[in-house]
């Protein structure tokens, strides 16, 4: 169901971007969003996570449904911090390949405790600035990865080898092997 909304809907915009607005990044597809993490939680059923971690804002809607699935919390790194944060939240800096920029990434202390076991999810897996800047989180936190998830992978730009030291689960629900002009491959 994954791959045939990217292939009909997506849209290589050159340079390493493919566009899944219509369905992911902007506006939502409901029904794809439960399937994703009806997936995920079938796929990360027995690591005894305790909280969902994302990044704000693509990766909320797919880690929702994961995390009301698996009946845990859900927190996302916020690009701005609130005046309502708690004082020393968890900060990391990711370079973001799709705005052009360095973001901020934002943990309340509050929502991210040493005791926690916590899965990632993550709406893409490239490069894996993001991931490893939530990775970052989590260890200043004291919390323990148990987890790794990612809508879309695309497995060319080495993203995952970047966290395989990692030793946690890692799971993509579909992988990019390359973009041949407008033609989309999957693994």
């Amino acid at each position: 169901m994954l791959k045939d909304k990217i292939q009909k809907e997506g849209k290589y915009l050159g340079k390493g971007i493919l566009k899944v607005d219509s369905f992911m990044n902007h506006q939502i597809d409901p029904q794809l969003m439960k399937e994703i993490g009806l997936e995920f939680a079938r796929r990360f059923k027995d690591c005894g996570a305790t909280r969902i971690l994302t990044a704000e804002t693509s990766g909320i809607a797919p880690a929702l449904v994961f995390a009301i699935e698996m009946h845990l919390p859900l927190v996302f790194a916020r690009k701005h911090q609130p005046i309502t944060m708690a004082e020393n939240p968890y900060k990391q800096s990711a370079e973001s390949h799709t705005h052009g920029k360095t973001v901020e990434l934002i943990v309340s202390p509050e929502y991210l405790k040493a005791e926690d076991k916590v899965i990632i999810i993550d709406d893409f897996l490239a490069s894996a600035r993001t991931i490893k800047a939530l990775v970052k989180l989590v260890t200043a936190s004291g919390a323990t990865l148990v987890g790794i998830g990612a809508v879309i992978e695309k497995s060319f730009e080495g993203g995952r080898a970047a966290i395989s030291d990692l030793g946690v689960q890692i799971e993509s629900l579909a992988a990019i092997t390359s973009f041949d002009n407008d033609q989309i491959n999957f693994n």
